[in-house]
């Protein structure tokens, strides 16, 4: 007898009986299922096939089993499982082993009740404002304009008028736009999804669109999984998809545009590369952006149906009142604080934020010279042992006349900037 390779053998579909079958001959056929596969069946462990079993192996088709939902397909004759993964909204793994979405005995105990550890890490994307501790002034008027736009959202159901999905805040650098928005956040219980300009650039084509989109879809999700009042609110939005002068557009910087106007046409219908259901039905969030120029953004993107824009120009008793908060710590009276607002006029909210800081300066410098100069810095800052506490640091408390001094050098930076322009020195050469 010649010895047969098993290389051979696999490439001739030869089926090698094993030793302890070669005592009874074999029946060697085709698997139903795998066709390419040989399967070998003993007379004495299974019974012959009779005509009815033939018929009914020849009806199968192959398949695995009638009750297999491997290759079932739908209504159209589409496989049903490869349709079914094209329409589910979820477009990772972040739903893989976890409690109540497969069986308990899969997702195990070892590990807590989700395979996934960071999953409820990730999904912290809200924000809750707890740093905001302190008595700080909300300007009526702005209170006014984001809660009447955050409510008509929220009634857009039941109201029978065209109510515009987003809400552009914007006006001068440093008014205080965003830390407004944010307190009148904390005191309406609002969990935002916030979002930087530096979000809306990628080196990916299409990636600033569909955050905006997962972004969009998560604010959602806070309101109909947490029952809490959710919105996106997108900061510095001209930063990111403004034309200034010779700009240079991309496409991230259209389908960002493309993406807004979209949501705002259609705020419940939104996809982030799933296939569409009839019952895919996002609930609808308001939208709220700030800027600094919205004459910058493409026309129809702020058109009144899908932007309300509103203009923010604290008044002088809207700066007194915020400034006279910020100060409140200090002692500092509401007619100390009025006559630093007179003495410095035509001042964005954020320079009398730099005045408090500035009369810092001096108390940071005396205690720096008391734990022993700036060589012993990083000695004390970063390597002291972890008991060992930083010596004490006395705050100042800022006066009147220390307030007004501090903003004179501010003024005099401000004007030295304006008046230098090295800009134009450093560039001569390309004018000509």
């Amino acid at each position: 007898m010649t010895t047969t390779s098993l290389a051979a053998a696999s490439r001739h579909h030869i089926l090698l009986p094993s030793r302890s079958s070669l005592r009874t001959p074999n029946r060697v056929r085709l698997c139903p299922a795998f066709p390419s596969i040989l399967c070998a069946s003993t007379s004495s462990a299974s019974p012959q096939p009779t005509a009815g079993g033939e018929e009914d192996e020849a009806g199968h088709g192959g398949k695995l089993s009638k009750q297999s939902s491997w290759e079932a397909t739908d209504g159209q004759g589409d496989d049903y499982l490869y349709r079914l993964g094209k329409e589910a909204e979820n477009m990772n793994i972040a739903v893989g082993a976890r409690s109540g979405v497969i069986d308990d005995l899969f997702v195990g105990k070892f590990l807590g009740r989700d395979s996934d550890i960071v999953f409820d890490y990730r999904q912290k994307a809200t924000r809750k404002f707890e740093y905001l501790q302190g008595d700080y002034y909300i300007a009526p008027a702005f209170l006014d304009k984001v809660a009447i736009h955050i409510v008509k959202n929220y009634l857009a159901n039941n109201l029978n008028i065209k109510i515009p999905l987003i809400l552009g805040v914007w006006g001068g650098k440093g008014q205080g736009k965003t830390f407004q928005t944010e307190l009148i956040f904390k005191a309406m219980g609002v969990e935002p999804v916030i979002m930087s300009a530096g979000e809306l650039e990628s080196e990916r084509a299409g990636e600033p669109g569909r955050l905006i989109r997962d972004r969009y879809r998560t604010a959602s999700q806070v309101v109909q999984n947490q029952g809490k009042m959710s919105c996106l609110m997108i900061n510095d939005l001209d930063a990111g998809v403004g034309r200034f002068g010779n700009t240079q557009m991309t496409v991230n910087n259209q389908i960002v545009v493309g993406t807004l106007m979209n949501l705002a046409d259609n705020p419940t219908r939104v996809s982030i590369g799933q296939k569409w259901r009839e019952s895919d039905i996002t609930h609808r969030v308001p939208i709220i952006a700030t800027g600094n120029d919205f004459s910058t953004l493409y026309a129809p993107l702020i058109r009144d149906g899908r932007m309300e824009k509103f203009y923010w120009q604290p008044t002088r008793e809207d700066i007194i009142n915020i400034v006279h908060r910020m100060y409140t710590k200090d002692g500092l009276s509401s007619e100390e604080v009025s006559s630093i607002v007179d003495t410095f006029p035509n001042q964005a909210l954020d320079f009398y934020g730099a005045l408090r800081s500035r009369t810092y300066d001096q108390a940071i410098l005396k205690w720096v010279n008391d734990i022993g100069g700036y060589e012993q810095l990083g000695e004390k800052l970063l390597k002291r042992k972890n008991r060992e506490k930083l010596p004490t640091f006395i705050p100042p408390k800022p006066t009147l006349d220390a307030l007004i001094e501090s903003g004179d050098s501010l003024v005099a930076e401000q004007e030295l900037i304006m008046n230098s322009k090295l800009s134009k020195e450093y560039m001569k050469n390309l004018e000509d």
